[in-house]
């Protein structure tokens, strides 16, 4: 799958996804170390355990580059960034029965400020599955000849 760009001095604002999610009950926020084992063990039965050593890379990091969804105490999703490599967001999963909410694109949406914030312009979204929704979400435009990119040496491929 291949990689795609993303403009980060044009990404919308967060302010109105974060209201979205409230009025669902929802709240986007970054994940915190005691949640760790909680949080891996969730990734690895909803997104299986390919992406467990990703999430895990955001635990190392200074704030924590993994945000949550969670209702109740419940996680619905997650989003990582800096996680495979600088300047990289991704991976990314919402619970199948919590997906075409707009939770998905809070979560984007969310760690792409986050990006912002610490002093990126770009950012890439590593992987592309949905190409389609990255494109109307953010404007993320496909990079050519980016596949297979930094998983190329990856040995679950």
């Amino acid at each position: 799958m291949p990689d795609m760009l993303v403009n980060l001095l044009d990404i919308p604002p967060l302010e109105p996804e974060l209201e979205r999610m409230k009025n669902l009950q929802v709240t986007i926020r970054r994940a915190l170390t005691p949640d760790k084992l909680q949080i891996l063990e969730w990734v690895g039965r909803h997104s299986g355990p390919d992406t467990v050593g990703e999430a895990d890379a955001c635990f190392s990091r200074i704030p924590v580059s993994l945000f949550l969804a969670t209702r109740e105490k419940q996680i619905i999703g997650y989003a990582c960034y800096n996680a495979t490599a600088p300047d990289f967001f991704g991976p990314t999963r919402v619970m199948d029965a919590e997906q075409s909410k707009g939770i998905g694109r809070a979560l984007l949406i969310r760690s792409l400020h986050a990006m912002r914030d610490e002093g990126y312009i770009y950012a890439i979204i590593g992987g592309v599955g949905p190409a389609e929704f990255y494109r109307v979400s953010v404007g993320a435009m496909m990079i050519e000849h980016s596949h297979p990119g930094i998983y190329r040496d990856y040995l679950g491929n």
